[in-house]
């Protein structure tokens, strides 16, 4: 499995304004930055000196985020509240020119948000605000519609599970035959305790734990590794799996075998929403015309730029393109 740099360049640039349909979790990414010069005299505990705040897409959003700085047309289908972390995500997703519209709003329930306070560049803890019930059918319908009034215009879906509600089964049983019908391309970023949700799909992402618990395999050589993968494209009935693997890099299984493509990360500094720049990349280059194997190859070289980056970062093409050609190393075993 090989990517020659003009192959490379000829997709990454393809990857301009190519429309991607995102159905998932979206979120409020909040940042409280400080420094750390005592602890508490309440509890043994750090006190941060806050210095500023930051807000980005998270989840689902942090999705569109990635494909947006990659030169490309997001556009998310998920659900929000009627509340300022709402109208932040409405700014946020404005302000880098995404389709906002796709967002359905229900009053009662927060928009989700996580905030991280960092001090040092080293997170000190995550809040959570969240309401993961059920979905009435009124907004599970008013996704569908959303979904299905996109659809037609685009050339892949994502469908980003972060286990707060928008990924459910009644929402899927219609959502994913209407892609199939439509021969457009699924890929997802699955959650383990939905797993039965999951059909018909292209492609399945999960991370090496997830892979082992969606399966039941312990993987701890290269013989479970590739029994993990069989498993996968079993249960879903999928053509493809692709089991990220933290610093062992991400193991790509079809019919046709496997193909192992090794870390890029120069040094990880932050692995949040790292799944999330690797589903991107993937869809993006499958909607300029690269095969899943080219797909991967790419995906692999964007994971190991943006665990470089602090927080729930992006890349660029010019990024992606720059490390894919200092590299020089295009193939996998």
């Amino acid at each position: 499995m090989t990517l020659t740099r003009n192959r490379a360049d000829q997709l990454i640039s393809s990857f301009v304004g190519r429309p991607i349909l995102i159905l998932g979790d979206i979120m409020l990414d909040e940042f409280i930055w400080g420094k750390v010069r005592r602890i508490s005299p309440e509890a043994p505990v750090p006190v941060v000196e806050v210095a500023r705040e930051s807000y980005h897409l998270g989840g689902a959003g942090n999705v569109a985020a990635n494909i947006s700085a990659m030169g490309a047309n997001p556009i998310p289908i998920g659900l929000v509240g009627d509340d300022y972390a709402a109208a932040r995500l409405s700014k946020l997703l404005t302000d880098r020119g995404i389709e906002p519209s796709g967002l359905v709003s229900e009053s009662g329930r927060p928009t989700t948000v996580k905030t991280r306070i960092v001090a040092h560049n080293q997170q000190i803890v995550r809040a959570d605000r969240e309401n993961k019930s059920p979905l009435t059918d009124e907004k599970n319908r008013a996704l569908l519609d959303a979904f299905v009034r996109w659809l037609p215009s685009c050339a892949a879906v994502i469908v980003s599970d972060y286990d707060k509600g928008v990924v459910n089964r009644t929402l899927l049983s219609e959502a994913l035959p209407a892609a199939q019908s439509a021969g457009i391309p699924v890929l997802l970023d699955p959650k383990v305790y939905h797993a039965d949700y999951y059909h018909p799909i292209t492609l399945i992402t999960p991370n090496q734990r997830e892979a082992e618990l969606i399966t039941g395999i312990a993987i701890e050589n290269d013989t479970q590794l590739e029994e993990a993968g069989r498993k996968l494209l079993e249960k879903f009935e999928c053509p493809y799996a692709l089991i990220t693997r933290g610093e062992e890099g991400m193991s790509l299984f079809s019919r046709e075998g496997s193909h192992h493509l090794p870390t890029f990360a120069r040094e990880v500094f932050d692995v949040s929403g790292a799944g999330d720049t690797v589903i991107a990349t993937l869809a993006l280059a499958l909607a300029a015309g690269a095969t899943m194997e080219e797909s991967a190859i790419l995906a692999n070289h964007a994971a190991g730029l943006v665990v470089g980056k602090i927080g729930t970062a992006t890349i660029s093409r010019t990024e992606l393109l720059a490390d894919f050609v200092s590299r020089d190393a295009h193939s996998s075993s």
